[in-house]
């Protein structure tokens, strides 16, 4: 066994798996542990806007009520 290429492949491997580490950090930084998550689904209404969307409905069906049908 040639102990020169088996040392000349363990830095090769030590090198890969150097930047490996880093791109993993990297992508923690940005991304991970840290990182704020969104929350998925609808957002909750305030009782204001709930009055808002109320009164914008209201009127819209009512618009629609006062259309003759076909």
């Amino acid at each position: 066994m040639d102990l020169q290429k088996a040392i000349r492949d363990l830095y090769e491997e030590k090198e890969r798996l150097d930047g490996v580490i880093a791109s993993l950090e990297q992508y923690l930084k940005t991304n991970g542990a840290g990182a704020v998550k969104r929350k998925r689904g609808r957002k909750s209404m305030g009782p204001e806007e709930r009055q808002e969307v109320s009164a914008r409905m209201r009127s819209y069906w009512a618009s629609r009520r006062a259309e003759p049908e076909e």
